[in-house]
């Protein structure tokens, strides 16, 4: 019997254990949604305050990670106050009626050392598909293995006019490029 307990423990400890969906945590405040835009030739950049999120990673199976993600228009900050306050305007963003940007994942894959994240994003009440690719660190002072507290870095881009946030086009680039720093630690720790 001590010998088929042991093989038996043996075969359970040989064998990989994946982690299941891993509930995290956003640190709101160690964490930013960087834009950059064009205005004529200069590169304007801001960033937006995340107001919420709900993050499940399974880092042993990408598939099964989901992410919402909702950030708060109306603390937007643009390179100076003209240019925030033309973004929150009607004509772009329109924050008193569209509060939040958000965006919900569809899938997840990996991709050389990081992952694709594909996802709905919604600007204006105008939901797209929206790509990005990313990038997972240990944070600062974490051993080797330790997936308790993470840096994800996420870059992509997205079209004013495809969401309908076309103002003052004659002056300002389409293209709105996206640069995400996200820190987390695994969620009731």
């Amino acid at each position: 019997m001590k010998f088929l307990n042991t093989l038996i423990a043996t075969i359970f400890l040989a064998t990989p254990v994946y982690a299941a969906p891993q509930p995290y945590e956003l640190q709101q405040g160690d964490s930013s949604v960087g834009f950059s835009w064009f205005l004529g030739s200069e590169e304007v950049r801001g960033s937006m305050p995340v107001a919420g999120a709900d993050i499940v990673l399974d880092l042993d199976r990408l598939q099964n990670s989901k992410v919402r993600v909702s950030v708060d228009v109306a603390q937007a900050r643009a390179g100076f106050p003209f240019a925030s306050q033309g973004m929150k305007g009607k004509k772009v963003l329109w924050a008193q009626k569209y509060p939040q940007i958000t965006f919900e994942s569809t899938g997840f894959r990996r991709s050389g050392d990081g992952a694709i994240v594909d996802g709905n994003l919604t600007v204006r009440g105008v939901t797209r598909p929206a790509t990005f690719t990313a990038q997972l660190f240990r944070q600062a002072g974490t051993e080797v293995g330790d997936r308790s507290r993470l840096s994800v870095r996420l870059n992509g881009s997205l079209s004013r006019a495809a969401f309908g946030a076309n103002g003052w086009a004659d002056m300002a680039g389409d293209e709105v490029r996206l640069s995400i720093i996200a820190r987390m630690q695994i969620a009731g720790r």
